[in-house]
């Protein structure tokens, strides 16, 4: 199977599609309905959550997760091929995006940070193009746009607009109007709630932003969180590895692109922390750039058994978790 995704095949296409709905069908087995928790933002609680009908709102939701977890492996696949972070086109981490949000069950219900995820992994997309951009302001301008619609959908997407500050500056000149084009971008949809909140005399700063704190997430299922922490780890470590001691082959551009990555993961880590609530499906964000990194080890790895022996320790354990525990129902 591994090496069927090494290649850059059309067929993988349809073969990623199978491969996502065998890891995919308890989401479908055991059907949830949308989550909904303190830090969604006002676009998704007040205006998408609502659309879902209570008699099959659980059938549309996993309907539609299943949608968009397909539609980001397949983005962040473009990312990858499209900006060379490997030295040749596959379907790795498409492979290994879907191996990763297999790992918990929470990260296959439709939610908020999952429905920002689809929105976040197109923002890094344009903002690796900044590098040969010659003129930027409307790529940086529609980013931070994007990132501010991020914000309604599930609010601590914002902190992005950090790693996104720091990546304009890394690939392109400084130019201090850039950046505030961006923040301007960011605050572009707040502007316009604030009109609205204006408009109908009920503008506070609590009905504007949402009030946030630190707190550690509630631990369920230590044993299984254990065992999916080190699958994330050990593959992401390897493909760290190999990332480092290929860089000095890799164009400066790659070799940014990979150091955002990198910053992204670290805040992306953090995020889960604001207002955690019983359950782990703010996580989800984690699974791009730990995806970039496992593909990096599956791709590098120089005794092809040794990757498909990760591969099929990943999906046995997956499989176990599935259908011979009680994780998803």
């Amino acid at each position: 199977m591994v090496g069927l995704f090494k290649q850059k095949s059309p067929v993988n296409i349809i073969l990623l599609l199978v491969f996502g709905l065998v890891l995919k069908a308890p989401l479908f087995l055991f059907q949830k309905p949308a989550l909904v928790s303190v830090t969604d933002g006002k676009l998704y609680s007040g205006y998408i959550v609502p659309l879902f009908d209570p008699a099959n709102g659980a059938a549309i939701a996993s309907l539609l997760a299943f949608a968009l977890l397909y539609i980001q492996a397949l983005l962040l696949n473009y990312l990858v091929n499209e900006y060379r972070l490997l030295p040749r086109p596959n379907y790795l981490p498409a492979m290994a995006y879907l191996l990763i949000t297999s790992l918990l069950p929470e990260w296959n219900y439709f939610s908020a940070p999952l429905l920002a995820n689809t929105l976040l992994i197109w923002i890094f997309i344009q903002l690796f193009k900044l590098y040969n951009a010659p003129r930027g302001r409307e790529i940086i301008y529609n980013i931070g746009l994007t990132t501010g619609v991020c914000a309604f959908i599930f609010f601590p997407s914002v902190w992005v607009t950090i790693c996104l500050l720091i990546g304009v500056m890394t690939l392109r000149p400084f130019r201090l109007n850039e950046l505030f084009l961006l923040l301007m971008g960011v605050l572009t949809p707040f502007y316009f709630y604030a009109v609205y909140l204006f408009l109908n005399d009920s503008l506070t700063v609590k009905s504007l932003l949402i009030d946030f704190h630190f707190q550690l997430p509630p631990v369920h299922n230590t044993i299984w969180l254990s065992v999916g922490a080190a699958l994330l780890a050990v593959p992401f470590l390897i493909g760290g590895y190999f990332v480092q001691t290929h860089l000095h082959k890799m164009l400066i551009q790659v070799r940014k692109n990979w150091s955002i990555l990198l910053l992204y993961l670290l805040l992306t880590i953090g995020i889960p922390f604001l207002n955690a609530p019983d359950s782990f499906h703010n996580w989800v964000l984690i699974a791009v750039p730990f995806a970039a990194f496992h593909a990096a080890a599956y791709f590098y790895l120089p005794r092809s058994w040794v990757a498909l022996a990760l591969f099929v320790i990943t999906t046995g354990i997956i499989f176990y978790e599935q259908y011979g525990t009680a994780l998803w129902q």
